[in-house]
């Protein structure tokens, strides 16, 4: 039975050898090699058009084979804010007061229980029209990207459509999931042994040059494990050394997509596992700011921190997410006043992804980050712009609140995304008393004022 099997052995042996060989050097040629020299073969632009002519047929199929089968077609509510009159609290309370009351309103009291209607009017409207909790929860697309997950008009239409389905099932988990995961851990530990070695030197020019094409060069590998098109406009505005870059925040991904084009200092507390590891590392070449957990809370030593990084005009600009948290690519909430209170030239970045190949946000509350990653790199592909906006500087006459709303409101404007007050982190918090006194002191104010008006009359 020995003998009978050797040759088996031998040949399956030898046919595995074969496919690993062929499966590296595949990745070698296609994407290590191209990843170092920055260069692109446009493969992955052919697959993105190759996808959205999938999208379209799949979607015509879809709208045609409800109207044959009599079905109908969920269409996905929309992120945009309804849009309503702006009216003060005391006009509206006197239009209630009209429509409830047949007495003159200055004969009135100066509280009416139909007073109440207009606060429990604004609460449910508020509860219909929640600018915050949409923010946090998946945008549903109006067409079909072959991921059941993507669209709740999913159910069976055709054998060719459920066929077409089926196939990408298996390109995605078969082919390019494995593919993908072989990229990531090819970067990831091409970045932590590099740098390791790299952090050996001593500081000079030579290992700043190093340090960045090993930055540079791993994270264009990462981007092609989430197979990551990229398009960037206007890149005589990138951020310099010695400044600050801000931008708005999709996912965790938005450090590798931007550090991808040039290299950056990160911000961030230390972590364990393999995260520590690699922030270990990567301190060892280049410096980057990590703050210990109790740390952190200490804004003043966090401010310090930055401070010196940016007295050095040398250093790498930083990269700093203000918003604090992760929103679903359609809004930039507030950003956190602390970024623009250290001073220093800020380069503002607009991050726009295209849902229709897969969907970045990530929900931290729902999604883990390991199942998120296995998420993004079983989806079709990463597609997204990246503009660099022209620099910015605080006025003097212009707090940091204001100089953080400039910013803001800018990056809104160029990535086409709704610009919000609210703090990103009432996804997770209460809504904060001074809100409620705010409204409280409006009604106050309207009683007082008209007190006073009738003594003086």
């Amino acid at each position: 039975m020995e003998l009978f099997f050797n040759p088996f052995d031998n040949l399956v042996c030898i046919l595995l050898g074969i496919s690993l060989t062929v499966w590296f050097t595949l990745l070698l040629v296609f994407i290590i090699v191209p990843a170092i020299f920055g260069v692109s073969f446009g493969i992955r632009r052919l697959y993105m058009k190759t996808l959205l002519k999938l999208f379209e047929w799949a979607t015509l199929r879809i709208e045609r084979g409800a109207k044959e089968n009599n079905h109908h077609l969920h269409k996905p509510y929309s992120n945009a804010i309804i849009a309503k009159e702006p009216t003060s609290l005391e006009e509206e309370i006197k239009e209630i007061r009209r429509s409830g009351s047949n007495k003159d309103l200055d004969s009135a009291s100066e509280f009416e229980m139909s007073d109440i209607f207009y606060f429990a009017r604004r609460g449910v409207a508020s509860i219909m029209d929640d600018e915050v909790t949409k923010r946090f929860s998946a945008e549903e697309l109006e067409s079909w990207n072959l991921l059941t997950r993507s669209n709740n008009n999913f159910h069976y239409i055709s054998l060719r459509l459920t066929v077409l389905w089926g196939l990408g099932l298996v390109i995605r988990y078969s082919f390019l999931l494995p593919l993908r995961v072989t990229l990531a851990f090819t970067g990831v530990g091409l970045l932590v042994f590099l740098t390791c070695v790299i952090g050996l030197l001593p500081n000079g020019r030579l290992k700043n040059f190093l340090s960045e094409k090993v930055h540079l060069m791993c994270y264009r590998i990462c981007v092609r494990a989430l197979t990551a098109i990229i398009t960037y406009h206007d890149s005589e505005n990138k951020p310099k050394k010695g400044g600050i870059c801000v931008a708005n925040h999709t996912s965790p991904i938005d450090v590798i997509i931007l550090a991808s084009d040039g290299c950056y200092a990160m911000v961030g507390q230390i972590h364990g596992g393999l995260m520590g590891i690699i922030q270990r590392s990567m301190v060892k070449a280049c410096p980057h700011i990590w703050f210990e957990r109790s740390e952190v809370k200490d804004r003043h030593l966090v401010a310090k921190r930055l401070s010196d990084h940016l007295e050095v005009k040398t250093k790498l600009p930083i990269l700093i997410f203000p918003e604090g948290t992760c929103i679903n690519n359609t809004s930039v909430m507030m950003f956190k006043k602390g970024s623009f209170e250290i001073g220093g030239t800020v380069y503002p970045v607009a991050i726009k992804y295209d849902p229709r190949f897969g969907d970045a946000f990530w929900n931290s509350s729902k999604f883990g980050m390991v199942s998120y990653l296995l998420r993004m790199m079983s989806s079709w592909a990463i597609v997204c712009s990246v503009w660099y906006l022209p620099p910015m500087s605080r006025e003097e006459d212009e707090d940091a609140v204001q100089f953080a709303n400039r910013v803001k409101a800018a990056i809104a404007r160029q990535g086409g995304l709704v610009d919000l007050l609210w703090d990103g982190g009432l996804k997770r918090g209460k809504v904060k008393e001074t809100f409620k006194e705010e409204q409280q002191k409006l009604y106050s104010k309207m009683l007082v004022g008209t007190q006073e008006d009738r003594s003086r009359s």
